[in-house]
């Protein structure tokens, strides 16, 4: 090959790495993923010893079940979920703004915006559904509808950023409907799904694109 060859040749990957950038957003960092699903474990490891406190502290009733105020108790879950949300978000926003800044690129463009009105659309949609089961007192189907619903937001919002990010709504679907026929185990799919599903994908983000990136750059910081 010539040198002139090459030179297209490279004049040519440089420009779809250009149009890339300008129509995905690929600041999003793996790292964010790996703590939202640490926060996930420690949630459900709150919600399971939450659990074993209400049926260790509270009657049972001549059915054998256990009776308790079912609005405190559903409160305090949805304060679990609020929280792992929030601390979610903020390293999500720690992380990917650091990487941001290290590609030269601003964190909220065009691109991001894009992103994340296409995942927040079925993520609210399945956020008022759950609200819904809640108000008519169907909890045990709110675990199910959560991975369904939020692996239907990550498809819809791969299409503006990395591909992975497909086959890991993907999963969550998959989850989700072998949880619609064990409804008992939400608790578990809860975990499994929000918690080692994206650690073990936001692992394979941050080495896939950016141990790579950085040790190509020198950045090993």
């Amino acid at each position: 090959m010539t040198t002139e060859n090459t030179q297209h040749l490279e004049a040519i990957q440089d420009i779809r790495k250009m149009m890339r950038k300008s129509t995905r957003f690929l600041s999003l960092s793996g790292l964010s993923g790996v703590f939202a699903g640490i926060f996930a474990l420690i949630g459900a490891a709150v919600a399971y010893c939450y659990i074993e406190f209400i049926y260790e502290h509270n009657p049972y009733t001549g059915d054998g079940t256990v009776r308790f105020n079912e609005t405190a108790v559903y409160l305090n879950f949805i304060l679990i979920a609020v929280g792992v949300l929030f601390f979610s978000i903020i390293t999500a926003y720690f992380f990917s703004n650091r990487k941001a800044k290290r590609q030269g690129q601003t964190l909220f463009d065009h691109t991001a915006l894009r992103a994340l009105v296409n995942l927040c659309i079925p993520l609210c949609a399945g956020g008022i559904f759950c609200i819904a089961l809640l108000y008519h007192g169907s909890i045990i189907y709110i675990a199910p509808t959560m991975l369904l619903f939020y692996g239907m937001s990550l498809i819809n919002a791969s299409k503006y950023t990395y591909d992975d990010i497909r086959y890991f709504g993907i999963c969550e679907i998959i989850l989700g409907l072998i949880n619609a026929f064990y409804l008992g185990s939400g608790l578990l799919f809860w975990t499994i799904g929000f918690g080692i599903l994206h650690i073990v994908y936001g692992m394979t983000m941050w080495i896939k694109y950016e141990r790579k990136n950085r040790s190509e750059t020198g950045d090993l910081s």
